[in-house]
């Protein structure tokens, strides 16, 4: 029988690639093939799942101190993933950061030197960032901005906000008050004013661009495609092919919940797999009560505990995988 073996990350207990490898080992110890696809939805993950880093720049963090941001080249594609520059984990969390100063800089001058390096085109993974600066930032760390129109440009987000409202919907997470809100509000309805003059595109109207605080609405204004994140990903590593003739399908993540089935990777997996009439199964960390009936799972929290989940989450994930195989397959 040949499995496919699409997850995402457990976050905080094991990567992607790795509750892959330990869904891929249940398999060959039941005697059967599996394909291993290490996924993400476009933020956090996105670097890793799409071929790692080969490159680290010295750019300008969120606060506007250098850190270091690891990216990837590649035959001439390249793929950043924002939260390596502009993140608000680099902030100190939202305790730490500052919405009013957090700069989108550090992201725009990782693109700058993509184009820089020759690239012909740039996938940029939004999530998990700092900035509501409507990427005013990293419009101005890109020397001649205009050559963004000269390559393919993928924005990977998995959210529909539109832009003047970026500051409303993620700005309490980015630690805004609600006084911040209302002057983050009020700039980037200027923003959107500037980039319709300067652009020629209105980002008010196109869903998805207030990703990132924003971000997304500059990159779509110079030709970015806005596309959503497990999309994009499930594409560039040929999910499709891979699903078209399995026998079944192994999908899972940390912690299934509501928003696992809207953009994530277990509920884009279980689409896949419904499109080719084939059986999917999820082996999850944790598990919400009102998504446990969507899809066959095994809550490794639930088998083995929750301490030793976290402790040797790959044995329990293999187990696991291994007992609902075995059930579906039965």
């Amino acid at each position: 029988m040949r499995v496919v073996a699409a997850v995402d990350k457990f976050r905080g207990s094991a990567t992607a690639a790795d509750v892959a490898h330990a869904i891929g080992q249940a398999c060959w110890e039941l005697g059967h093939d599996c394909d291993e696809f290490a996924l993400a939805d476009g933020g956090e993950g996105l670097l890793e799942a799409l071929g790692g880093a080969n490159r680290t720049n010295v750019v300008t963090g969120p606060r506007g101190e250098p850190v270091e941001a690891p990216w990837r080249f590649h035959r001439g594609t390249a793929i950043i993933e924002m939260a390596r520059a502009s993140g608000l984990t680099l902030a100190g969390g939202a305790e730490g950061n500052d919405p009013l100063e957090a700069t989108t800089a550090g992201t725009g001058e990782l693109i700058d030197a993509a184009l820089t390096a020759g690239a012909k085109r740039i996938i940029v993974g939004l999530g998990g960032s700092a900035t509501t600066d409507g990427g005013l930032g990293a419009l101005r760390a890109i020397s001649a901005p205009v050559r963004l129109r000269s390559v393919e440009l993928l924005v990977a987000c998995d959210v529909t906000t539109r832009f003047v409202d970026a500051a409303a919907v993620f700005g309490p997470q980015k630690g805004a008050t609600p006084a911040q809100i209302k002057l983050l509000t009020g700039r980037l309805e200027r923003l959107a004013d500037q980039y319709r003059d300067q652009f020629g595109a209105d980002v008010r109207d196109i869903p998805g661009s207030g990703a990132a605080g924003g971000i997304a609405g500059m990159l779509a204004a110079l030709g970015g495609q806005l596309i959503p994140g497990f999309e994009l990903v499930a594409d560039e590593l040929g999910l499709h092919d891979a699903v078209d003739g399995a026998d079944l399908i192994v999908t899972g993540e940390g912690h299934l919940d509501r928003q696992s089935f809207e953009g994530k990777v277990v509920g884009g997996v279980a689409g896949i797999a419904a499109e080719y009439g084939v059986n999917v199964g999820a082996v999850v960390g944790i598990a919400d009560d009102n998504v446990r009936h969507r899809i066959p799972i095994r809550v490794i929290a639930d088998l083995y505990g929750l301490d030793r989940a976290m402790r040797e989450p790959l044995w329990c994930i293999e187990h696991a995988a291994r007992d609902l195989i075995e059930s579906l397959t039965t």
